[in-house]
């Protein structure tokens, strides 16, 4: 007797494929911007590498603080606020929820977990449906949209459709990036399992499973594991040069080595495989990964004093987290000179920070440390064309698997840089649908109004700034109750939401304590405004993220920034008289859009009641739309 499959059919604008950080924002950005969208996501929650199933902490352009100023901003600093205000103790059981509500509640987008895309159908050259199965409901899936992202990380949905992709680096012929061997290779960074371990205030023996591998101190010489000699201090000892951070300042060599504790660890414990196709490999790699994982421990423990005598395993992971496979053949493709030049693009839409770090035969390569950083001051923009198919027009793809060489997708492949990438590739997917145009052949106007809007929706780009044509704000004049030196009220339309190059861009009054301060927008003329939006402070050189280290626990503090307004009033004058007022109280957000539906007025004012702890109120920017503006 034959079983009878149930299957499904459903259509889409925009169908994002992998629910890591890249693929939710790529979502939440398309819908809210007018697209029907899916999210398939194969595994049961997301998240992806940041996932509970992995649990690597989002790292992005500020390289841990090293550049102050450069955190993401956009959906993912939604998301990571969201988080502060519901999970002061870094649970990952209340962060799936809080990743999952941000896709559960977005209107116009519709979620399939545990849905594994397994087929894709093409005409010519452009993506038509992907076929999909949902292991626990049974159903076939046939999905079909317009336009689709790839999100995978391993470019699983493009290399299903025939698109052209790289893999190893480039040779040095290629872009004449300075840190390109000299002939192409296949060499990949691997994959980790990662730990958590906990004090319980008394001895705890270890007793390694079977078949864990056994590790010496001599092998471990370079990996520097819980109270070992630091690593930096081995290679002085043997005077040997540090291939890693060379003319590299302390503060960066503590973001390299920032897993190195006790409690959490280890990123170098990583296996590259031995066959041409990491991928293929991953099942294997995973299992070995198991041996490794406990087998440190069991010399954490077990071989030698490492202070480790109280510290018990509470986690370890079963899915590892990849680094590296394939790479998008894309309209452009970012290299290192791209990379260390802080090159500006004209059609830029996202950036990066991290230095490139490249990870270097794995675990087993005793000899030499894991990893080979080049850093750089400042931060580089990432252009759209790096994020459309060469040979697939209606496909995008971001993630590590974006168009870049190999040492460039070092630095971008990191979470919180990926997740701007993913906002930017899904408000690019609506503005393209809403005009009828290919992505490839979006022209200029669009790709200046994909940047706005990015910038609207609290996105950073360096070298770019405010200039929404919608924008009633940009003609106001500016008066405050009160401000303080170098935060002036006329920093509200600076055009530009963070400190940046010694310049504040912020207004802050004078403190509560002497009066609730208030700054108000003269419009030139009475107006029809239906919103007003405000991007407050959340401290960008302050960590904000999920995570299991200890130390970057401690770095954080409680609840959500003191620096935000908490409790405030946005009021309409005409004429002098108060025409509409709307009370915002209880707030954790940086961006917030107040709406009013059409109501004439020519002036604005904020009159701030309270904050989250700071003493002085702050606010980088104050926008005013009309009708004509439309939602963001």
């Amino acid at each position: 007797m034959s079983v009878r499959s149930k299957k499904k059919e459903a259509s889409f604008d925009v169908i994002v494929v992998g629910g890591g950080m890249t693929g939710m924002c790529a979502a939440i950005a398309s819908a809210r911007h007018g697209a029907k969208t899916a999210l398939v996501q194969e595994r049961p929650v997301f998240g992806g590498n940041a996932s509970s199933e992995i649990r690597m902490h989002i790292c992005g352009a500020s390289a841990n603080m090293v550049k102050p100023n450069a955190e993401e901003t956009g959906i993912l600093r939604e998301i990571l606020l969201e988080n502060k205000r519901v999970n002061d103790y870094y649970n990952y059981s209340v962060w799936d929820r809080v990743l999952f509500t941000a896709i559960r509640e977005q209107e116009n987008l519709s979620m399939f977990l545990n849905t594994t895309m397994h087929d894709v159908d093409t005409e010519g050259h452009r993506i038509t449906a992907i076929h999909c199965y949902q292991m626990t409901t049974e159903i076939e899936w046939t999905l079909r949209a317009p336009v689709f992202c790839d999100c995978t990380g391993n470019g699983t949905l493009g290399f299903m459709a025939g698109m052209p992709f790289r893999t190893g680096s480039e040779g040095r012929a290629e872009y004449h990036e300075p840190h390109a061997p000299e002939q192409p290779d296949q060499h990949r960074m691997g994959n980790t399992l990662l730990f958590k371990a906990v004090d319980r205030g008394h001895p705890v023996e270890f007793v390694p499973p079977k078949g864990s591998y056994t590790f010496t101190e001599e092998q471990l010489r370079y990996r520097k594991h819980a109270d070992a000699k630091p690593l930096f201090g081995v290679l002085e000892a043997e005077n040997k040069a540090d291939p890693i951070l060379d003319n590299v300042d302390n503060t960066t060599k503590d973001m390299v080595f920032d897993a190195y504790c006790l409690d959490y660890g280890y990123w170098w414990i990583e296996l590259t495989g031995e066959k041409a196709d990491i991928i293929e490999e991953y099942e294997d790699i995973r299992d070995e990964l198991i041996k490794c994982v406990y087998g440190v421990w069991d010399h954490i423990k077990n071989g030698g004093d490492h202070g480790a005598q109280n510290f018990d395993l509470e986690w370890v992971g079963m899915l590892p987290g990849m680094r590296e496979s394939r790479r998008m053949q894309a309209l452009y493709m970012l290299n290192e000179n791209d990379v260390l030049s802080n090159r500006v693009f004209d059609d830029a839409v996202a950036y990066g920070g991290w230095p490139m770090d490249v990870h270097v035969g794995g675990l087993f390569n005793f000899d030499n440390p894991p990893s080979f950083m080049y850093a750089f001051p400042g931060c580089y923009t990432i252009p759209l064309r790096s994020f459309i198919s060469r040979d697939v027009p209606n496909l995008l793809a971001g993630g590590r698997a974006l168009g870049a060489s190999k040492l460039a997708m070092s630095s971008a492949r990191v979470i919180a840089t990926c997740a701007v990438g993913g906002q930017a590739m899904g408000t690019a997917a609506a503005i393209a649908l809403q005009h009828g145009c290919e992505l490839s052949d979006l022209p200029s106007q669009y790709i200046r109004e994909v940047q706005q809007q990015l910038l609207r929706d609290d996105c950073y780009l360096p070298g770019f700034g405010n200039e929404d044509p919608h924008d009633l704000a940009h003609c106001a004049q500016v008066s405050a109750s009160s401000e303080t030196p170098g935060c002036e009220a006329i920093n509200l339309l600076s055009g530009v939401t963070r400190m940046v190059d010694g310049r504040s861009n912020v207004w802050q009054s004078a403190p509560l304590s002497e009066g609730l301060p208030s700054v108000m927008l003269t419009l030139p003329q009475a107006h029809a405004v239906a919103q007003v939006q405000l991007t407050l402070d959340t401290n960008l050189s302050r960590p904000l993220k999920i995570t299991m280290s200890p130390k970057r626990q401690a770095e954080q503090l409680p609840g959500v920034p003191p620096e935000l307004l908490r409790d405030y009033d946005v009021v309409l004058f005409r004429d002098g008289q108060e025409v509409a007022r709307r009370a915002v109280r209880e707030n954790c957000q940086r961006l917030n859009r107040i709406d009013f539906g059409n109501v004439v007025c020519d002036a604005v004012r904020i009159e701030i009641r309270a904050t989250n702890g700071l003493p002085a109120a702050r606010i980088y920017e104050v926008r005013v739309y009309g009708s004509e503006g439309g939602q963001a």
